[in-house]
């Protein structure tokens, strides 16, 4: 008896698997790209005009290495990562402070370098080249590139739910990225949820502005729906599905056009080859 009492604490003692309600995975980078790969397929994709001296802003950054990777690849005026999880933002600063320290150190070389930045439980090798004022980037720029400030300062991150209030947004930002988040604000936060990150997006851009939109597909909520009581009630009270995001953007909130840039993104996981958008306001 006293070994099947053991046994019987040891299994209670047993860590439940952790539920990421948000879709806030704590190692997300590493199992939706190959290992392959040496930098986010969706990088590709993006064009250097979207965010060259640009304001921009990151919506449900998770550990900021997309945001990070943005300042530095597309020499953007600043950046802001936001996210709801606030043990995922203090893993992103940890990211930006170690990207931002190396590039300190090894500010008299030139020579690409493999960097160990944390993305979750693992660690993701990142090339990424340095230049000789201490910033870290991918490619080259000249002497007037809005990209001479130090990272550090122009990349930022905080904690914060994105549709919590629509109270005093103002024209702020250039370009606004929103990437794989639309479903979990869905589940969460229904369709009145969906409708207000669109609205308050229109609200913080600037006239020339665009949204960069990959919303994951219809399949996929039925996949998650089991995550929270509320997922569950609220995948079953959706009206607004995926295939009518765009219409909704540009006849209901107001963006006056919109394109498809990519539609397959090779080098990512079978599950997350998602359609990417680029509307303008």
């Amino acid at each position: 008896m006293p070994a099947q009492e053991d046994v019987n604490k040891n299994v209670g003692k047993r860590k439940r698997k952790q539920v990421f309600i948000y879709g806030n995975y704590k190692n997300y980078y590493g199992y939706r790209i190959h290992r392959d790969q040496k930098e986010d397929p969706r990088l590709m994709v993006m064009k250097r005009e979207w965010f060259e001296g640009k304001d921009c802003l990151d919506i449900g950054c998770n550990q900021g290495l997309i945001t990070i990777e943005i300042a530095t690849k597309f020499f953007c005026r600043s950046i802001l990562g936001i996210d709801i999880d606030g043990g995922l933002i203090e893993t992103a600063n940890w990211n930006l402070r170690k990207i931002a320290r190396m590039g300190h150190s090894n500010c008299q070389s030139k020579e690409a370098s493999d960097l160990q930045i944390l993305d979750g439980s693992n660690y993701s090798k990142h090339k990424v080249s340095q230049a000789s004022d201490g910033e870290m980037f991918h490619g080259q720029h000249g002497p007037s590139s809005p990209s001479e400030g130090k990272i550090f300062e122009r990349v930022t991150f905080r904690k914060e739910n994105f549709i919590q209030s629509l109270h005093g947004c103002s024209e702020k930002y250039d370009a606004i990225i929103c990437l794989s988040v639309t479903k979990w604000i869905h589940l969460n936060w229904g369709d009145d949820g969906l409708i207000t990150l669109f609205v308050k997006i229109w609200r913080l851009l600037r006239p020339g502005g665009i949204l960069l939109l990959e919303p994951q597909p219809w399949s996929s909520y039925k996949k998650n729906r089991p995550v929270s009581e509320t997922a569950m009630a609220k995948y079953n009270e959706i009206t607004l599905h995926p295939d009518n995001f765009r219409d909704i953007l540009l006849d209901k909130v107001g963006f006056r056009s919109a394109e498809v840039i990519t539609d397959s993104l090779s080098g990512t996981v079978v599950g997350f080859n998602r359609p990417i958008f680029v509307f303008h306001k």
